[in-house]
């Protein structure tokens, strides 16, 4: 289903009134606006500013509104332009790019807090009833010269809104500038000023000087004075060239004779294209009066009340009222709202963040839960009135009520919202009967709105950019939309929220965050029911609970949700955790959503051939288990086991409970097995139950369950990625969980190969290599390893080499394995114990091995000393991205419990690092695809440090290109690695074969 707002509406029409063309002719003024020159500008106009209710950065989006209006205005008082456009660059590449591919390339990203604010830019633009103008593959400035010499050519005249140097070549008779900052006219005088040539000669100096800032070659040692001096002499660029052999100073002869072709293509570049093929005909430029609700609506969307009030008055309308956050019959502005007001006019940003959180924390809890007051919406005219009020408030809290876990499984059984505290509705759409039939019939049964119904009104708001949707784990709410058709846009998600702001603190379910924000304790499934104790959940579905109960669970989430953003958004700020927030979490969310959507394809025959060898592999282990034992032998049973280990066969380590059983802990074989003092049969015997307890593992975990979780309708698995379970802000996934298949044995890798492309596709895996190791270099600046990842060393070789004087060449795989196990071991805080269990060795040589290894690299030691004691003095550790974890037990007396969290968070901000890192990457995968024009395309799987695609065989190489750019680049711009980041990519059938 696709489905519009009004505010969209309202734009569409006013962009359609541009398609009513307007001649240009003898007459006309053609004012043409340089965009992008006007977005950096307002950029650096405004402190940073965002907007109050979900923090996205809007301050160039406001600098630009207000720098337009007063164009606008200004304008209409005075010249009047018949016609007007802002012109756009489409992006960063361009034909310039093929005639010189250094052109611009050392142009950092732009900011990432303005990257957001393009789009919305557009629909400002659009909003104000002006045509907006772009066209892949060429610059703003090649459009503006294109229209520029048509408008001439019919006898019209042209202001380029533009103080960029580049577009004075434009400057003759019918065009000029405007510097609208200044507001400063420039015409052919103020170019002989700024050059030393009149405008028709201005490409000339520019092939000769160069253009640091566009990357222009140009002719080295030649200035923009010295470029003009010779143009001056010789006429003309060409005419220049061809007599360098003249000129009398010997460098600059030399240069102009070596670097003559380099001019030639300097001015290619600079010399901007006047006959663009157009999409926009200038005719559709005529200008036209702003549509007030169009206009105030998007202002009011941005929350920029000062500029709505202002432009309001100029056209003689009534302000729409700002969003608010109503509390029982009282409406106040959100708290935040406060920095913003100050911002718009003019004054100092002095309001305190403290005074919001404190406010947020009071709205939340101003009134105690009462679920009595919650509404069953049946009808279509109540739900009419809820969604009117979600759109007059401006925010909504939003959740689903579903019949299973599964978002691509579940079926759809209501929605509840709340636009308030205390103000919440449950919208019942699938409830069942005691029969099981539907309710809402011919008899007496409750009615309830059908599904479609409901959703036609509920489906725009929840696609409307200008009303924000607060969900709780809204991941899962998302994909239950995405299978209706319906996207959810404009959202913040409290679960997030608290994982930015506390993660480590705690859980980030709605029932913890209520206990411990709100002091409220949420109602259970199990009460909601009515079940018996000792019931299981699974014993009845959500359709089957009564409306009244449905009602009072249901709508309790919605205010639950609204009351926890309420306490928790304005933290962001105050603790300085927007930025983590904004770019780790909640972009993430669509991106998830998209791959859980998509899932991946399996084969079933492959995992029940596979089922098949290992059971048989299993029945050959048993049998030799059993002759090692000398009798039948139940691997099952701990009793069993616990007496042939430590009765019969004496083997030490042996410990009886209270019960007087011997202990059969999980690792008790591995234990057993790295013991050096167990040799012979028995050795053989724990080796053997080892390679029988993996067996039986892949066998039951993956080729037996996987098939259960193959979708019937899509052939594929569609794993949950959870976003806030871990500390360190890795990707945790279930159901099944795809991320421990084993890639080290043989027959985890024969798992993978039942993970196959589609028809006509491939997958392919990219995988980050050693990443965590490379992040432990950047931050704990050792040296060595820099110059080791620098010169693509083999990392562990060198270790090795370090470590044990053994040089690179030739170096023996065991000596290297050992390097390979303390180089990774160092990242997890591994103990003497831990590495002797790991390599088989001595607990004495393996301290020895670690000792050597902080000899070796001082660096690593300095870096644990001082995250220990920031830990301790703080409680907390950050990521290099300021991802924060932290530790509130850290300073316990049980020094056991002492040494485990420092270890934690010692490796914390290097695994930390390593998750933000390729979460930076995945949120900027989906429109780096759409870029690289790979319409094929899809991101299936996150597993640990890789990312596993599907995309068409004809576009797998390109694939592979784009995956490497955007993963080897996901730190920039925010952090430059002081290690280079390398990605290993391959494309293939199945998933084994592309790793």
């Amino acid at each position: 289903m696709t489905t519009k707002s009004k505010q969209d509406h309202a734009i569409e029409q006013a962009s359609a009134a541009l398609s009513e063309n307007v001649p240009v002719g003898k007459g006309s003024h053609v004012y043409l606006i340089d965009g992008s020159g006007y977005i950096f500008r307002a950029f650096h106009a405004l402190p940073p500013l965002t907007r109050p209710s979900d923090g996205l950065p809007v301050g160039a989006v406001h600098g630009f509104c207000q720098m337009l209006w007063k164009l606008l205005r200004e304008t209409k008082a005075s010249e009047a332009p018949t016609h007007m456009g802002v012109i756009f660059d489409a992006g960063r590449e361009t034909f310039r790019n093929q005639i010189y591919p250094q052109y611009k390339a050392q142009r950092p990203p732009p900011p990432e807090e303005l990257i957001p604010q393009f789009p919305l830019i557009r629909d400002a633009v659009r909003a104000f009833n002006v045509a907006c103008v772009e066209l892949d593959g060429y610059e703003a400035d090649d459009l503006i010269a294109t229209y520029s010499r048509r408008a001439v050519d019919v006898g019209g005249d042209v202001t380029v809104v533009s103080s960029d140097k580049d577009l004075m070549q434009l400057v003759r008779p019918g065009v000029t500038m405007f510097d609208g900052m200044k507001s400063k006219r420039i015409g052919r005088d103020e170019v002989i000023e700024k050059f030393g040539v009149p405008p028709e000669k201005v490409v000339d100096v520019q092939s000769l000087a160069g253009d640091s800032v566009d990357n222009v070659p140009g002719v080295p040692g030649i200035g923009i004075k010295t470029a003009a001096e010779l143009i001056a002499a010789y006429g003309d660029l060409d005419t220049l060239l061809a007599r360098a052999g003249e000129i009398k100073q010997p460098k600059r002869r030399e240069k102009l004779i070596e670097f003559a072709e380099q001019a030639r293509i300097s001015r290619s570049l600079v010399l901007l294209k006047d006959d663009v093929v157009l999409e926009t005909a200038i005719d559709a430029l005529g200008v036209r009066d702003p549509q007030v609700d169009a206009l105030l609506g998007f202002l009011r969307m941005m929350e920029f009340n000062t500029l709505t009030k202002r432009i309001a008055e100029g056209l003689g309308a009534e302000a729409p009222p700002p969003l608010a956050v109503s509390v029982g019959a009282s409406v106040r502005v959100s708290p935040q709202q406060v920095n913003l007001d100050v911002i718009e006019a003019g004054a100092p940003q002095d309001a305190s963040p403290a005074a919001a959180v404190a406010a947020g924390a009071a709205i939340a809890r101003a009134q105690a839960i009462d679920r009595s007051k919650y509404e069953t919406v049946t009808t279509r005219a109540r739900l009419e009135e809820w969604v009117r009020r979600a759109r007059e408030a401006g925010r909504v809290a939003f959740d689903t009520e579903t019949t299973d876990l599964s978002a691509l499984d579940a079926e759809l059984v209501g929605i509840s919202l709340a636009v308030a505290p205390g103000e919440a509705c449950y919208i019942p759409l699938g409830h069942t009967g005691p029969s099981g039939d539907l309710f809402g019939g011919d008899d007496n049964r409750p009615q309830q709105l059908a599904a479609n119904e409901a959703l036609a009104l509920i489906g725009p708001l929840l696609e409307d950019p200008s009303v924000l949707k607060i969900g709780q784990n809204i991941k899962y709410d998302a994909l239950v939309m995405k299978r209706r058709g319906i996207e959810i846009v404009s959202f913040d998600d409290t679960m997030l929220l608290s994982y930015a702001l506390d993660g480590g603190r705690g859980q980030h379910g709605m029932d913890a965050l209520a206990e411990r924000h709100l002091g409220h304790m949420c109602m259970t499934f199990a009460q909601a029911m009515g079940h018996a104790p000792g019931a299981k959940k699974s014993d009845k579905t959500f359709a089957a609970m009564p409306l009244d109960k449905a009602t009072e669970y249901a709508a309790e989430d919605a205010d639950v949700t609204m009351r926890l953003w309420m306490a928790l958004k304005p933290r962001l700020a105050a603790e300085r955790m927007a930025t983590v927030y904004e770019t780790l979490e909640r972009p993430l969310v669509p991106v998830i959503v998209g791959m859980e959507h998509a899932g991946i394809k399996v084969d079933r025959d492959i995992l029940s051939r596979l089922s098949h060898a290992f059971a048989q592999r299993t029945v050959r282990l048993e049998e030799e288990i059993n002759g090692l034992v000398g009798h039948k032998f139940n691997l099952g049973s701990p009793k069993q086991l616990g007496e042939l280990l430590f009765d019969r066969l004496k083997l030490p380590g042996g410990k009886k409970t209270k019960s007087g059983q011997w202990e059969t802990r999980a690792n008790l074989l591995d234990d057993l097995a790295a013991n050096e003092e167990i040799d012979g049969d028995a050795r053989r015997l724990i080796n053997t139950m080892l390679e029988w307890r993996q067996m039986t593992k892949l066998k039951s975990t993956y080729t037996d369950a996987l098939p259960a979780y193959i979708n019937a309708e899509t052939g594929r698995i569609h794993t949950s990625y959870a976003l806030g379970a871990t500390t360190t802000g890795r990707l945790a996934s279930s159901d099944p969980n795809l991320q421990n298949i084993p890639i080290r044995t043989k027959e985890g890798r024969e798992i993978r190969t039942a993970f196959i492309a589609d028809k006509g596709m491939q997958l392919i895996s990219a995988d980050y290599s050693q990443i965590e190791l490379r992040v432990l270099a950047h931050v704990a600046d050792i040296p060595q390893l820099k110059k080791a990842f620098a010169e693509g060393l083999d990392i562990h070789a060198m270790t090795a080499s370090e470590m044990f004087g053994v040089p690179v060449k030739d170096m023996p795989s065991e000596v290297r394995r050992r390097a390979k196990a303390i180089n990774f071991g160092i990242i997890y805080g591994i103990s003497a114990f831990g590495l002797a269990n790991q390599l088989s060795i001595s607990r004495e040589e393996a301290s020895d091995y670690i000792k050597t290894y902080f000899q070796r690299f001082p660096g690593i030691r300095d870096y644990m000393d001082a995250t220990k004691k920031q830990v301790h003095a703080h409680g907390h550790v950050e990521t290099i991205f300021g991802r924060r974890i932290h530790y509130p037990e850290i300073n316990t007396k049980n020094p056991s419990m002492r040494g485990f969290l420092e270890r934690a968070a010692i490796n914390a901000p290097i695994q930390g690092s390593a998750a933000d890192i390729i979460r930076r990457a995945m949120i900027r995968m989906p429109a780096a695809l759409v870029d690289a024009k790979l319409s094929s395309a899809r991101m299936l799987l996150q597993v640990h440090d890789e990312l596993v695609f599907e995309v068409a065989d004809n576009e797998a190489s390109a694939l592979i290109t784009t995956a490497r750019r955007v993963m080897e680049t996901a730190a920039e711009p925010a952090l430059k690695l002081a290690v280079p980041i390398h990605v290993d990519a391959k494309a293939a059938n199945n998933w084994d074969e592309a790793h």
